[in-house]
């Protein structure tokens, strides 16, 4: 039972943070090593974000079945090519190499290195100055129908450095779609569409490691998290989308400051292990 609540209550924390631009994984990492629970495995980590990404494709099903219909009509009928939807399914899945590839090679520093509390507060804090920065001083004139090759593998490499916990995927891709000028709204939709292959295939890649690799929690507390991560995703996405609409990311980056602050400080007092 006991178990079940902790995966209640990561399943929630799942769910709230991973489209905000804290980093989910950071939270993950911290709050169970708050509560003395211990670190709970970079596999349940990665498979409770399937949920998350669940209620993406539920939340955009429209959206993706076009453009997954309109990017398989463009492989054969040469008039669809030029059409956004088409254009957008070559785009997400250009951006996703980079965090793929890197994903795969870097295994077991991503289990190991990457999972550090000194770090992740570190990029808690670095990350969170460079996406004030971005949001700041970056333009907000471009939308999704001006984007390129280019940009949008500029943003999958942002993308990318969320292998480290405490960079935040949408975290990274807000700031990159920013500095090259894209307003808040376009490039919040895009960085969702964006971790749909790379938190999904995470996921799907780690699976078996649950029963037999350095996790905290089996099968059963981890499907129950999976799910509470779904439905508070859910709810979390559309939020999101109607707060960038009309503010600013300030309030993301003053928490992310004093998050990582407030880690280094235990860590330094003793009340945290890295």
């Amino acid at each position: 039972m006991e178990d079940f609540l902790q995966a209640l209550f990561l399943g929630t924390l799942q769910g709230l943070t991973e489209f905000l631009p804290i980093s989910s994984s950071a939270h993950l990492r911290i709050f169970p090593e708050l509560f003395g629970w211990g670190d709970p495995g970079a596999a349940f980590t990665a498979v409770i974000q399937i949920g998350t990404e669940l209620a993406v494709l539920v939340y955009f099903r429209h959206d993706i079945w076009q453009i997954a219909k309109t990017w398989t009509l463009s492989l054969f009928k040469p008039e669809y090519r030029g059409h956004l939807d088409a254009r957008m399914g070559w785009f997400v899945i250009i951006g996703s190499l980079p965090i793929v590839v890197l994903g795969i090679f870097l295994k077991e520093t991503i289990e190991s290195n990457f999972r550090n509390l000194w770090l992740i507060a570190v990029m808690l804090i670095v990350m969170g100055l460079v996406l004030g920065l971005a949001d700041k001083l970056g333009g907000n004139e471009k939308r999704v129908k001006q984007m390129t090759i280019r940009d949008s593998v500029l943003m999958g490499a942002a993308q990318a450095a969320a292998l480290i916990p405490g960079v935040s995927r949408s975290g990274a891709t807000l700031s990159m779609g920013r500095c090259l000028g894209y307003e808040r709204a376009a490039v919040t939709r895009f960085a969702f569409l964006l971790a749909i292959p790379a938190v999904v295939g995470a996921g799907i890649f780690q699976l078996n490691e649950i029963p037999t690799g350095d996790n905290m929690y089996g099968w059963g507390p981890t499907i129950f998290a999976t799910v509470v991560s779904f439905v508070v995703g859910y709810a979390a996405i559309a939020w999101l989308l109607r707060y960038v609409s009309h503010h600013t990311l300030a309030p993301f980056v003053v928490y992310r400051v004093l998050l990582g602050a407030g880690v280094l400080a235990l860590l330094a007092a003793g009340v945290l292990s890295a």
